[in-house]
């Protein structure tokens, strides 16, 4: 029998669980260096009980910066073999999380598959799933049916789950009397905002936010505190509304620590370059240091198609001023369903810039890997520099479309490649151009 409920009430009593020692050794991380930042929910671990065959995860200070990527069914495409394809890349190219963002029909069928399959944590936003699993109107919904698809999700095995609790009725007041150009962005905020409009009523995850977080230590699930009203355009970034809303998910992150349940608190959306280091700080102090999950941010708005790379960039800088969690994006972006080819660029692109993060924090180990690179470039030493490469097959596939006269060079340079030229120099070799 566990002597603890969750990975926090754990650490708190001074407990070294055995996803703790997977985490630490990971992270090559102390153990118990570990422990501490989890009891103080600096860390958090999201690992359902009844998820079975999970590698558990660290998210937070200190850590690796970690990649999430959405997927799953919608009205108008049901296809549940290219979502699985989906999945597959994700684990191969080693993504840490897989949100299940499913919005139609009886979506439970599809989690418990991936829930089986996928040794990576699995998050979801239920008031997504609340319409198609109740079969109910929105308006028709009482808060117990809210509950009822939480605990629904929990007991299947979800390790995180998207609550957006701090949309209150004060916070929409503030977004109100804004002037925003894009309103609200986040699907779970605007069904919460279209509910409490028709009720008249309180944002029923807030008011009853007791039972939410009894429901989530039950199963140890992460709650991880949605932002209704984060920006969807450069326009509207670190607004009345957003910080409103942000100050509100400070309270909630305490009040779920003094349950026992580990907390993520989510973040921007879209926001100008300049703006980013200083919302990850102020995310910092007004979360007491939770963990900082953000999609993108994305840096400019013009991009369709290429958001992916306008994501990465906002996702380096991120990351290096404090976020822990980054949300991939892909080209498809406001445009369409993204296919399994939108997903591997999305995902490329996010892992890059989590990368080139952990070089930028100081996180031990992580510019090894660069290292090993560099060394393969300057030996020359192509099939090295392949299997080094994060997309080794395209890699190999450029590499290859441009034939070469001489071996150990590419088709850029030739002869004339700097680190031939040096090699030879060095070796007492005539360069031979």
């Amino acid at each position: 029998m566990r002597e603890y409920f969750t990975q926090m009430e754990a650490a708190k009593k001074g407990i070294v669980t055995p996803e703790m020692k997977i985490v630490a050794e990971k992270e090559k991380m102390d153990v118990e260096k570990l422990r501490d930042l989890v009891a103080k929910g600096q860390v958090c671990i999201p690992c359902n009980i009844n998820h079975k065959n999970i590698s558990p995860e660290g998210i937070g200070t200190g850590l690796k910066t970690k990649v999430n990527v959405n997927l799953g069914i919608s009205g108008d495409k049901r296809d549940y073999e290219e979502e699985f394809k989906k999945v597959d890349l994700a684990i191969q190219y080693g993504c840490e999380a897989i949100m299940d963002l499913s919005n139609y029909g009886k979506t439970n069928t599809f989690r418990k598959k991936l829930i089986e399959k996928s040794p990576a944590m699995i998050g979801t936003v239920p008031m997504y799933d609340a319409i198609g699993y109740l079969e109910k109107d929105l308006q028709d919904m009482e808060v117990k049916d809210f509950l009822e698809v939480i605990e629904a999700h929990a007991k299947e095995g979800v390790d995180f789950m998207t609550i957006h609790a701090g949309l209150t009725r004060r916070a929409v007041e503030f977004l109100k009397k804004q002037e925003r150009l894009t309103n609200i962005v986040s699907r779970g905020g605007s069904l919460l905002f279209a509910w409490m409009e028709t009720k008249k009523q309180e944002n029923p995850l807030y008011e009853y936010y007791d039972q939410v977080l009894d429901i989530l230590r039950k199963y140890d699930v992460t709650i991880s505190l949605g932002d209704g009203l984060r920006p969807g355009s450069n326009h509207d970034s670190t607004d009345a509304g957003q910080l409103a809303e942000l100050i509100e998910l400070g309270y909630l992150t305490k009040r779920a620590w003094e349950k026992d349940v580990q907390v993520m608190v989510e973040g921007p959306g879209h926001m100008a370059i300049n703006e980013i280091a200083a919302n990850m700080q102020i995310q910092k102090r007004l979360c007491y240091g939770a963990p900082f999950y953000v999609l993108g941010p994305l840096v400019t708005d013009i991009a369709p198609g290429y958001d992916h790379i306008t994501s990465a960039i906002g996702g380096a800088i991120a990351a290096s001023s404090g976020a822990d969690f980054l949300c991939y994006v892909t080209p498809a972006e406001h445009l369409r369903l993204p296919d399994v080819e939108d997903v591997k660029e999305g995902i490329i692109a996010t892992k890059i810039a989590a990368h080139a993060a952990d070089i930028a924090k100081g996180i031990p180990g992580a510019r090894d890997w660069d290292n090993k690179m560099s060394d393969a470039r300057r030996r020359l030493a192509w099939e090295e520099m392949f299997g080094l490469a994060i997309d080794e097959e395209k890699a190999r596939r450029y590499f290859n479309s441009r034939p070469v006269e001489v071996k150990d060079s590419c088709s850029m340079c030739g002869k004339m490649c700097a680190m031939r030229t040096v090699n030879r120099i060095l070796e007492g070799k005539d360069i031979n151009i």
